[in-house]
C-alpha cells in the first residue's frame, strides 16, 4: 500500500508542478494590464475552461459511465453536470453573505474561478494517481507516465487561467500566483485519496468528472463571458479554446 501511495504522489507531482509554472506567468506582467488585454485574458480563461469541461471532463465521464454500465451514461453526465452547476450557484449566492452582505465584486469572481478549476483538478489527480498505483513495470508504467504528461501540459494554461484573472481583479502578483498554484495542489491529494479508496474510485469518477464540468461551465457563463464581452475577449476565448482543445486531443 505504501508503495502505491508513493507512486501516486510522484505521478501527480508533475501535473501540480505544471499548474504552478502556469500560474507563474503572472510574474511576467510588471504593471496592471490594459483593459483590452484584461478582457483578452478573461476570454482566454473562459475558452480554456470551456474546452476542458468538454474534452477533459464530460467526454471522459460519458466513456467511463458506459464502461461501468451501472447507469445510462447520459444520465450520469447530465445529473453530475447539473449538480456542479447548482453547487456553484449556491456558492455564488452564499459568498456575499459571508462578506456581510457586500455586493458582487472581484473577490467573489476570484473565489468562484478558483473553486471551479480546483474541482476540475480533483478528478484529474484521481485519474493519474490511480493509474500510477495500478501500474506495474513496462507498458503499464509508461501509460501512466503518458497520462501524467498529458494532464501536466494541459495544466499549464489552467494555472495561467486562474492567476491572470486574479491579477486583473486587483490581487497582487504573489497572491494571484499562490491562488493559481493552490488550484493544482488538490491533484496530489486526490491521487493519494483514490489509492486509499481504490474500490470506489472507478465508480465515482464519472460523477466527479461531470460535476466539475458543470461547475466550470457555470463560472464561464455567469462570470467570465460577460466581462470578456468585446472583440479582444472573443479572440482570447477562441485562442484559449483552441489551445486546450488541441492539448486534450493530441495528448489524449
Amino acid at each position: 500500500m505504501l508503495q502505491c501511495i508513493l507512486r501516486a504522489a510522484a505521478g501527480t507531482g508533475f501535473p501540480f508542478l505544471m499548474t504552478t509554472l502556469g500560474a507563474a506567468v503572472v510574474f511576467l506582467f510588471r504593471e496592471t494590464p490594459q483593459p483590452r488585454f484584461q478582457k483578452c485574458m478573461i476570454g482566454f480563461a473562459a475558452g480554456v475552461m470551456t474546452a476542458a469541461s468538454i474534452w477533459s471532463l464530460l467526454l471522459p465521464a460519458i466513456e467511463r459511465a458506459e464502461q461501468s454500465g451501472r447507469a445510462p451514461s447520459w444520465l450520469v453526465a447530465s445529473a453530475g453536470m447539473l449538480s456542479g452547476v447548482m453547487f456553484l450557484a449556491a456558492l455564488d449566492a452564499l459568498l456575499p453573505r459571508l462578506r456581510c452582505g457586500g455586493a458582487r465584486g472581484g473577490d467573489q469572481q476570484s473565489a468562484l474561478l478558483m473553486a471551479a478549476i480546483t474541482l476540475h483538478n480533483i478528478p484529474e489527480g484521481m485519474a493519474v494517481g490511480l493509474a500510477f498505483a495500478l501500474a506495474g513495470a513496462g507498458d503499464g508504467l509508461m501509460a501512466a507516465a503518458a497520462l501524467a504528461l498529458g494532464i501536466g501540459i494541459q495544466n499549464f494554461p489552467e494555472g495561467a487561467a486562474v492567476s491572470l484573472p486574479l491579477r486583473q481583479s486587483g490581487c497582487s502578483r504573489t497572491r494571484a500566483f499562490v491562488g493559481g498554484m493552490l488550484s493544482g495542489a488538490v491533484e496530489p491529494v486526490g491521487g493519494i485519496l483514490v489509492v486509499l479508496v481504490a474500490a470506489a474510485g472507478q465508480t465515482v469518477m464519472p460523477w466527479l468528472l461531470s460535476f466539475a464540468a458543470g461547475a466550470m461551465l457555470y463560472v464561464v457563463v455567469e462570470e467570465l463571458v460577460p466581462q470578456a464581452h468585446s472583440r479582444a475577449g472573443t479572440c482570447g476565448f477562441v485562442g484559449g479554446f483552441l489551445v486546450m482543445m488541441v492539448l486534450d486531443i493530441a495528448l489524449g
